[in-house]
């Protein structure tokens, strides 16, 4: 059974997000983990995709994580998300970095990722319906 504004609903659930290349690129001291220049992975939507055979450090890559969903999105101009992209390793002795660069850009449904309904939309005054 279809109920009146479901069609809407589903066709309207619809958001974007950048995917992203985070890439191992050489800093100013020499590098003392397992990490070589041009190492890299991919985040396309919700998935992290790696080169075959490729490898990237555990260490490296939690401290990497936490960032990724926000570089994933739309930004506003002044937010710092949006000019600041090289990462130190975690490691202090070590001299990688890893760059994360926006490589395209893709439509994911919001009834694609949950199973979650999404709220109403707000009314015209800003409020619930």
């Amino acid at each position: 059974m279809t109920h009146a504004g479901e069609a809407e609903t589903e066709a309207d659930d619809a958001f974007e997000l950048y995917d992203l290349k985070v890439e191992v690129v050489a800093g100013e001291r020499p590098f003392v983990c397992s990490h070589h220049v041009g190492d890299c992975f991919y985040v396309r939507g919700e998935n992290l995709e790696f080169p075959r055979g490729g490898a990237f450090s555990l260490y490296a890559l939690a401290a990497i994580l936490p960032l990724l969903p926000a570089k994933q999105r739309p930004l506003d101009r002044n937010d710092w998300m949006g000019t600041d992209a090289e990462i130190a390793c975690p490691d202090p002795n070590c001299g990688a970095r890893f760059r994360i660069t926006r490589v395209g850009r893709r439509t994911l449904r919001h009834g694609d990722c949950t199973v979650v309904p999404l709220d109403p939309a707000p009314g015209p005054t800003g409020e619930d319906g």
